[in-house]
């Protein structure tokens, strides 16, 4: 595997899914949560990939998503603030929103469940 070529070996897109218990009656499914385990080798790169983007992240200063001590909430209050500064300044602001609510319902779940079979199957 190569983050050049983007290539992935096939034992590391394999993992064994273990339920965790995480409180209150045994016999509910929705009382479990799922852990994957996977190779050292794929959890370490997991690592590696994670600290890389969290720096990247960092130097962005409306990245909140995926951040430790952001959120939605601190996203929704750096825009308000935006543009109340604004207003105050007396400068124009543009936004553009984009509701992507409906997004999964638009796409064709069986091609998607096929293509994740056969990703998994290689």
């Amino acid at each position: 595997m190569t983050i050049n070529n983007a290539a992935i070996p096939s034992d590391w897109k394999r993992a064994t899914v273990v339920p965790i218990h995480k409180g209150g009656d045994r016999l509910l499914v929705t009382n479990y949560r799922p852990v994957s385990l996977t190779t050292v080798v794929c959890k370490q790169m997991e690592h590696v990939t994670v600290s890389y983007l969290r720096q990247v992240w960092d130097r962005y200063e409306g990245q909140h998503g995926f951040r430790p001590g952001y959120s939605c909430e601190s996203q929704v209050t750096l825009v308000c603030q935006d543009v109340v500064d604004s207003m105050e300044n007396e400068v124009m602001l543009d936004a553009i929103t984009i509701d992507f609510s409906k997004a999964f319902d638009l796409a064709p779940h069986k091609q998607l469940l096929m293509k994740i079979v056969a990703s998994v199957r290689n």
